[in-house]
C-alpha cells in the first residue's frame, strides 16, 4: 500500500491577554452589535509582551506536540511554519522555533500564503513523509496580527487575533492527506495586501507617517471570492474523489469572518452542525485558524472520520483538502 501522511498529534497556543469587543468600543468607534453580527467575533487573543513574537507562540505549540506525542526533539526531521509575521524578514521563523525547542537534526522554512498557508504547508510537508525521505514533519500555521493590525481602522481591527496550531505527520498505510485542490490569483494583491515592508516599499519615514505597514482589506471582493473560491474547490475536491456532501464528517473552513463559513455552507447544503467554528473565541488568526479548529475539535473526532479543510487568503490565495484522520 501507498504511504500516506497522518496526522497523528495536534497543538494549538493562544496568547493569555484577551482583547473583547466591549474593549474595542474603548479605542475605536465600533460596538459589540455591529462586530458580533458582521463577524461573529465576540474576543481576539493578544500577545501583548512586546519580547515575544511568533516564533514565541510557535514555540510553546512544538513543545506542546513533543510532550503530548512523547517525542525526542532530535526525531524531528523538518518543521514548515505558515505566516505572514514572521519575526523577522530573515532569518526564517521555522528556524527559530527548531532552536528553541532544541531539535538539532531538523531543517525548516517559512511559507507565505496568508490565510491559505497551514494548507499549503500541511501538503507540502505531507510530501516529504509520502516520499519516505522524513519521518516526523510538523506543520505550525501561526501568526502575531496584532503586529501589523492598524488598531484606528475598525474595519480590521476588530477581526484578527494574536495564536495558532501544529500538527506532527508521520506515515500511515491507513489514514493520512487524501488529496488537495489548490489556485491562486495574484490579481487580488489590490484587495488585501500590507503595502509597505517589502523591497517594493521598503520601510521609510514616509511608509510609517502614511500607515502602510498595516493589512488593508476591501472586504466586498475579499468576501465575494472567498466564498466562491472555497465553494468550488471543496466541491472539485469531494467530485474528484468521487465522493458526496454526505461522505464528509467534517468540514473545516478558515476562520475569517462568520458570514463567509456560514454563506460557504449554505451554498454546499452542508449541514451547519459539522462545520467546525471558533472563530467567536480567536477572530482571524489567519495560518492559525485551521490548526485551531483542528485542536479544539479533537475530542470530537473518531479515527476514520472524512475531513475536509478549506481556505483563502491574500493574494489571493485559495484550496481545499481531503483527509481521514488517523486516531
Amino acid at each position: 500500500m501507498a504511504i500516506k501522511a497522518a496526522i497523528t498529534c495536534v497543538e494549538k497556543y493562544v496568547p493569555e491577554s484577551i482583547l473583547t469587543n466591549k474593549d474595542l468600543e474603548k479605542i475605536v468607534d465600533t460596538n459589540d452589535e455591529w462586530i458580533t453580527s458582521r463577524t461573529g467575533i465576540k474576543k481576539r487573543h493578544i500577545l501583548k509582551d512586546k519580547d515575544k513574537a511568533t516564533s514565541f507562540m510557535g514555540e510553546q505549540i512544538l513543545n506542546g506536540i513533543l510532550e503530548k506525542s512523547n517525542t525526542d526533539p532530535g526525531e524531528i526531521d523538518f518543521l514548515i511554519c505558515a505566516t505572514v509575521t514572521g519575526d523577522m524578514i530573515f532569518p526564517d521563523t521555522a528556524n527559530t522555533i527548531l532552536d528553541k525547542c532544541g531539535c538539532k537534526n531538523a531543517f525548516g522554512y517559512d511559507l507565505n500564503a496568508a490565510c491559505s498557508g497551514f494548507l499549503y504547508a500541511l501538503t507540502t510537508g505531507a510530501k516529504f513523509v509520502e516520499s519516505g525521505s522524513h519521518k516526523k514533519v510538523v506543520v505550525i500555521g501561526v501568526d502575531k496580527m496584532s503586529s501589523i493590525i492598524d488598531y484606528t481602522d475598525r474595519t480590521t481591527c476588530v477581526i484578527f487575533g494574536d495564536g495558532g496550531g501544529g500538527v506532527l505527520l508521520e506515515k500511515s498505510e491507513e489514514h493520512g492527506i487524501e488529496d488537495s485542490i489548490f489556485r491562486g490569483d495574484g490579481s487580488g494583491r489590490q484587495y488585501l495586501h500590507m503595502k509597505a515592508g517589502g523591497a517594493l516599499n521598503p520601510a521609510s519615514i514616509e511608509t510609517v507617517m502614511a500607515r502602510e505597514h498595516f493589512v488593508f482589506q476591501d472586504g466586498r471582493p475579499v468576501f465575494k471570492a472567498a466564498v466562491t473560491g472555497m465553494t468550488t474547490t471543496v466541491k472539485q475536491l469531494l467530485a474528484k474523489n468521487n465522493m458526496t456532501l454526505e461522505d464528509v464528517d467534517w468540514l473545516v473552513p478558515h476562520q475569517a469572518n462568520m458570514r463567509i463559513i456560514k454563506s460557504v455552507a449554505d451554498m454546499m447544503d452542508f449541514p451547519q452542525e459539522k462545520v467546525m467554528v471558533n472563530i467567536h473565541e480567536y477572530g482571524n488568526t489567519t495560518a492559525g485558524t485551521l490548526p485551531l479548529c483542528l485542536a479544539d475539535y479533537e475530542s470530537k473526532l473518531k479515527k476514520g472520520d472524512k475531513i475536509v479543510l478549506t481556505a483563502f487568503g491574500g493574494g489571493f490565495t485559495w484550496g481545499s483538502t481531503l483527509l481521514s484522520w488517523n486516531y
